[in-house]
């Protein structure tokens, strides 16, 4: 089963409007500039898009906010980006800022199939608004869910045509994470990571104790 596709749009042809997608990357590292690229060619729109970050002005996802693609981030750092502090404080953007370690772990256990989790991360803080909350040996915790999207879009150092990838050093960071969460719903054929990759190899030719994302299904 060869899952290559000629292009990074034609991979994301099953992207609509209102779609939710999560992208991975931490900063400017490891994120996948070709499928942003292909978004703002698609012209598909009021997108919620679950990051790290919230890209610059002229790169990454700052270049889908700029053509106001974006409907909501769901983010951890959004600094550095003129165009989303606008859109914030004009009330054009939908915004929920979630503590990094919390915005990891709930792409975490998505993955894991773990529907909520405990963090002491946000109490005490506008962040824990309807929140439910809980004592832990004298320690007040929040409930926080998992966290599910309809695609994810990463970027890989290497990847094979079963969709098998390698991700390089500190490019892993939320990717890995977030392709895992997808291939737990591949099961169901309704949920779908596309993954832009700067080596294609044949199937079996990767080393497989180097291995970060199975294809599964």
């Amino acid at each position: 089963m060869n899952k290559v596709f000629a292009s990074a749009r034609d991979a994301l042809k099953g992207i609509e409007d209102g779609a939710s997608i999560m992208v991975g990357g931490f900063g400017l590292c490891g994120i996948p500039e070709n499928c942003i690229t292909a978004l703002i060619e698609m012209g598909v729109k009021d997108l919620t898009c679950i990051s790290n970050n919230a890209g610059v002005d002229d790169f990454g996802l700052g270049l889908l906010l700029k053509t106001r693609q974006v409907k909501k981030m769901m983010s951890s750092y959004v600094g550095e980006n003129a165009e989303f502090e606008r859109q914030l404080l004009n009330g054009e953007l939908e915004v929920d800022l979630i503590p990094q370690g919390t915005l990891a772990t709930r792409i975490q256990m998505a993955g894991m199939g773990i529907p909520a989790f405990f963090t002491p991360a946000g109490y005490g803080t506008e962040i824990a608004t309807g929140k439910e909350t809980r004592e832990f040996n004298g320690k007040q915790y929040l409930m926080e869910h998992a966290l599910h999207a309809s695609f994810a879009i990463v970027k890989a150092w290497k990847g094979d045509t079963m969709g098998n990838l390698v991700f390089r050093k500190t490019t892993r960071n939320f990717s890995t994470s977030m392709v895992s969460w997808i291939l737990i719903k591949f099961m169901c054929r309704v949920f779908m990571y596309i993954a832009f990759s700067r080596v294609i190899i044949m199937k079996k030719e990767l080393n497989a104790e180097q291995l970060l994302t199975y294809f599964k299904f």
